[in-house]
């Protein structure tokens, strides 16, 4: 792979990922059968992107570079990304441009709002990158967010997938007070390999994260996920399910990490969809209300069918 550095033109072209200009390729095994996807193409997809577009947002499925956005776009299902398209960490793992963002964009809110309603959504979910550079961590935006979603689609639920709000005092409990339906933070690999995949968190905060929301208010769910095919042994994977569980995390998410670039880190290997289902039953076994488990699962997709169950899984056992 080559990375273009324009020097000539006025306005030089800034690359994605800046930090990682300088490394040295990773190459990656090639893709499996069961990784293979189908372009998008659909009227669906088309009018999905139409409406994104038209009210000037940002999604994940696009800049995250999601492998099922052809299959969820076609469905009118997209996952709104706020506070900008520019995230102040630089994750190994992550398609996400790197760098200092801008201001807020105090419309934001009710424009996600808006085409929330234009999409028709029964269930939306929201995420953002990283605002290390805002004292809150971009919390109150979040807040206002929910919001005004709530006002302007009242029946519609509501899924948040936040950073960590690390060294942000009182961030979480006003993301909190707002309720959202789901409160999602994804741990993303094991603790062994946070130095070289997720560098600018701390594993043990994450944990503290998502049992402080419990904490605060019971009656959230709770969700977090992470990616494998990262260099993590099995063993490892299964403590984290055990550290999750001690949160009280209801909702857990494993997939296959895909490698964006070869600037980014490598897949070390690609985990079978046995093994993935050899997780998804540990992990139900743990005691976790809802699992999901595949080479292509991510944090959002499926999510409206998938809140469904983890309601109805809440519901059986009050009964």
């Amino acid at each position: 792979m080559v990375v273009l550095v324009d020097t000539v033109s006025q306005d030089p072209v800034r690359p994605r990922h800046p930090e990682k200009v300088n490394r040295p390729d990773a190459v990656s095994p090639p893709k499996p059968d069961w990784i293979r996807v189908r372009a998008p193409n659909t009227r669906g997809y088309a009018d999905t992107r139409r409406i994104v577009k038209e009210d000037g947002l940002v999604t994940v499925c696009e800049e995250a570079g999601c492998p099922n956005i052809g299959e969820c776009w076609d469905k009118k299902h997209a996952t709104f990304m706020i506070m900008g398209d520019t995230c102040t960490r630089a994750c190994a793992f992550c398609n996400v441009k790197t760098g200092m963002p801008g201001a807020l964009d105090a419309t934001e809110p009710a424009h996600v709002a808006e085409a929330t309603f234009k999409l028709g959504l029964a269930h939306v979910v929201v995420t953002s990158v990283d605002r290390d550079d805002l004292a809150d961590g971009g919390a109150e935006h979040f807040a206002q967010t929910i919001r005004a979603i709530r006002a302007r689609c009242p029946t519609t639920t509501i899924e948040i997938l936040t950073p960590d709000f690390l060294r942000k005092p009182g961030a979480l409990e006003r993301v909190v007070a707002a309720k959202p339906d789901v409160f999602n933070h994804n741990l993303e690999t094991v603790p062994a390999r946070y130095l070289t995949v997720r560098p600018g968190a701390r594993y043990f905060h994450s944990i503290r994260l998502l049992q402080r929301v419990k904490e605060i208010d019971p009656t959230i769910f709770t969700k977090s996920g992470i990616m494998v095919g990262l260099g993590e042994e099995r063993h490892e994977v299964q403590q984290v399910m055990d550290d999750l569980r001690s949160a009280e995390v209801d909702f857990l998410t494993i997939g296959q990490y895909l490698q964006p670039t070869r600037k980014h880190h490598a897949v070390m290997r690609y985990v079978t969809p046995d093994e993935f289902a050899g997780y998804e039953t540990v992990a139900y076994a743990k005691g976790f209300l809802m699992v999901s488990a595949s080479p292509l699962t991510r944090s959002s997709h499926h999510a409206g069918d998938d809140f469904a169950k983890l309601r109805a899984a809440r519901d059986a056992l009050h009964r």
